[in-house]
């Protein structure tokens, strides 16, 4: 496999083995962006099998024509190889059932059995069915299974999420919310008039949320969204694939502006009664986090005010709505972001885990359920990224964090009872865990390191054995036979002269000594980004390593304000977002013109979205040190932007004026003195065309002159084919002028 070299290593290998790269060039050749990009006709990307638990026993390796199973010992060994199903033994099956043919099984997962918890059932989905196929015993393969159930997909439904337990469906039409039971009764939960949305995600996806409907642990009753949205401004945009375009109006709350109102209701499917959560006036309020007690019996969630500096976790009466009991509080003078939802501890229905910033890193606390703190779980400099799961053998809860760096997830067991910590698995690299389905004892380890593409064991959780690993598969180099570049990782001082900041560099594989090369700054710096990892090829673009190939250097920085650094580190751009960004960022390129083979007066940068916003301000900001840009999807104007994020991080236009006004760049628009292209997508809804189209306004009275380009039909991103085409254009543009 082609090493990749941290900077030291990579200029002592340059000057050893230089008499290689003639070999090399004789046998390598440069990558093509149709390779690189994702939508590109030949894109390489990380190959590799997909692995799903049946108990902690078993593993099913996924393929789209067969499941092979393999059964473990007690001493990380495969006992047993099988083949659990294959395609044609599940399609005989379905067609015996007048069901629908399957394409693929690489889609199957493993269920229980609600009514034998000793038996494991494989969920299939046909496309227009949900099919559950039962073996002939228990613990025994599929291969002469029976279809022990099955429900069609409703016509025309959207945002589907089945339960396991009960196989009752929640899905919606038309904005309304539906429920179809697993007798197969179509139950409609909603009427609502145009402008109000259910059983959908709020509040713009922000707070960690990602759908709009909850099933309680039985599967019995649904909590789910409300979203009025009728006194929300519309924002337009225009459909050009009309024979005459059409407008297609979008709900946007900018900051400081009328934002939506959340309800939050519960249907009970077994007595057809639903119920509001008694919450109060939900005018500048949000709702999210929303966990259910094991029993069903309440609901919790998280209140937040607008100002967003003030959280409380609320427990809920499922029966009446009735607020029963506030069990937390939380305040910032800046701004509380949860993110998770508490999570239940399966021995003990009476504790569970709340996870809080409150001490500048995200830890773990172990409440009781009348809202008393046994201890706090976790501390230090680093931040628990996620929860995994439980193993019940150790009474250990299984994480992510970066305590090994910030660079890395790497996973660990916390034994709540006195908050012991083990590490499961290679301290290097970064690390995806899925634990095994029965009492947690073991876990899917998916591994990946600046050398590694991908390699996927089975560990044990249990302390002592976590360096035990069965390692299923490693994935193989993608870009083997390419002329790879050379990527350094190293660390530069922040503007404050004090913190670390971690870069990337990409060099050409072969630098002619003596020359000097044109270099790239590619940003993003807001908030929840990290671009620089220890994960494969230390998180590199494929433009990155396309434009090297072509004798650039690429240059990315984290700089304050992006994540995984704590709150300190986060915090400090706010009410004044993309100024103390730039100033790091600025750190980085006079340290890239210190470097003897860059071209000091050929530097350009490049970003989407925040990092559209950070190019143009950089441009602006110091016109004298970038020559070149190409922002994509650019913030330009806060107030444009919408509440929840806009207002979490700038406060309002109301009560923040001067930093609205300091971080406007039509403000700017006189100082361009570079080329700078904008791009911006003419459905994009998260960032809205009024940005970039200000922006231009403001340059053409100031008589600068930026380029534009659109991209029609594409909403916040270039996707699919079109994604090459967006990257030739960037680089086209580059190549003319920098």
């Amino acid at each position: 496999m082609r090493r990749y070299a941290c900077r030291g290593a990579a200029l002592a290998v340059a000057a050893l083995m230089g008499w290689t790269m003639t070999t090399m060039a004789q046998t390598e050749r440069k990558p093509t962006l149709e390779e690189l990009i994702p939508g590109g006709t030949d894109y390489r990307r990380v190959a590799g099998s997909s692995y799903v638990w049946a108990g902690d026993d078993i593993c099913l390796e996924r393929e789209a024509g067969c499941l092979k199973g393999m059964r473990l010992n007690g001493h990380m060994k495969v006992a047993e190889q099988f083949t659990a199903l294959t395609l044609d033994e599940a399609n005989l099956l379905l067609k015996q059932q007048g069901l629908s043919p399957m394409k693929s099984l690489l889609r199957a997962e493993v269920t229980a059995d609600p009514a034998d918890e000793g038996r494991l059932l494989l969920l299939l989905d046909t496309g227009r069915e949900r099919v559950l196929v039962g073996g002939p015993q228990k613990g025994e393969p599929w291969t002469e299974g029976e279809v022990v159930w099955s429900q069609p997909h409703p016509q025309g439904a959207a945002h589907e999420e089945w339960n396991e337990r009960s196989r009752h469906l929640a899905y919606t039409r038309d904005n309304n919310l539906w429920v179809l039971t697993a007798e197969g009764r179509e139950v409609q939960l909603t009427d609502e008039p145009a402008g109000v949305v259910c059983g959908q995600s709020v509040h713009r996806n922000e707070f960690g949320i990602s759908k709009g409907t909850f099933w309680s642990p039985d599967g019995e009753q649904l909590a789910y969204y409300r979203m009025d949205e009728r006194m929300v401004t519309t924002y337009p945009l225009v459909d050009i694939t009309a024979r005459t375009g059409e407008l297609d109006e979008v709900r946007y709350p900018m900051a400081g502006m009328t934002s939506h109102q959340v309800m939050v209701g519960i249907y009970d499917v077994r007595s057809g009664r639903n119920v509001w959560l008694q919450t109060g006036d939900p005018t500048d309020r949000y709702f999210t986090n929303l966990a259910w007690a094991p029993d069903g019996e309440s609901l919790y969630l998280m209140e937040l005010n607008r100002d967003q500096n003030h959280a409380v976790l609320c427990r809920y009466s499922a029966a009446d709505g009735r607020l029963m009991q506030r069990l937390y509080e939380e305040q910032r003078p800046t701004y509380v972001e949860p993110q998770q939802p508490i999570c239940f501890v399966p021995w003990d229905k009476e504790q569970f885990i709340l996870q809080s910033e409150r001490d500048g890193w995200n830890h773990l606390y172990l409440y009781d359920t009348q809202g008393r703190l046994i201890r706090q779980l976790t501390s230090g400099p680093w931040m628990v990224q996620q929860i995994v799961g439980f193993d019940q053998r150790t009474r250990s809860v299984i994480v992510t964090t970066t305590e090994v760096s910030p660079l890395q997830s790497n996973i660990s067991a916390i034994r709540l009872k006195d908050g012991r910590r083990w590490r499961i698995g290679s301290d290097e690299g970064t690390h995806r865990a899925r634990l095994s389905g029965g009492k947690g004892i073991r876990l899917l380890d998916e591994a990946s390191a600046p050398e590694l593409p991908r390699r996927v064991s089975i560990r044990s959780t249990a302390p002592g054995e976590g360096g035990k690993e069965c390692v299923l598969m490693t994935a193989s180099d993608p870009y083997e036979g390419l002329e790879m570049p050379v990527i350094e990782t190293g660390t530069l001082k922040a503007a404050d002269g004090v913190t670390d900041l971690h870069y990337r560099l990409v060099k050409p594989a072969r630098m002619e000594q003596g020359k000097k090369y044109p270099a790239i700054i590619y940003v993003y710096g807001g908030p929840h980004a990290q671009l620089v990892t220890n994960g494969f090829m230390h998180g590199v673009r494929g433009w990155d390593l396309y434009m090297a190939s072509k004798g650039y250097v690429l240059f990315t920085l984290d700089n304050r304000g992006s994540s995984n650094r704590g709150k300190v580190f986060e915090e400090c751009t706010f009410r004044h977002l993309g100024v103390e960004e730039c100033k790091d960022q600025v750190k980085g390129a006079e340290w890239l013109k210190s470097l003897p083979y860059v071209d000091g007066d050929r530097i350009g940068v490049h970003g989407w979205s925040f990092g559209g916003h950070m190019t143009t301000a950089l441009m602006l900001r110091y016109p004298d040190l970038f020559k070149v840009g190409v922002a994509g999807g650019p913030v330009i104007d806060w107030r444009y932007y919408e509440v929840m994020y806009g207002e979490r991080y700038m406060d309002t236009p109301q009560t923040n004026p001067d930093g609205y006004r300091e971080c406007d760049l039509k403000n700017l628009a006189g100082q361009l003195k570079g080329r700078l292209l904008l791009i911006h997508d003419d459905h994009d809804d998260t960032c809205v065309p009024q940005h970039t189209l200000s922006f231009i306004k403001a340059c053409v009275d100031a008589r600068t002159y930026p380029d534009l380009f659109i991209y029609p039909t594409h909403k916040h991103n270039v996707a699919g084919r079109d994604r090459v085409h967006l990257h030739e254009k960037i680089t086209s543009y580059f190549e003319e002028h920098l």
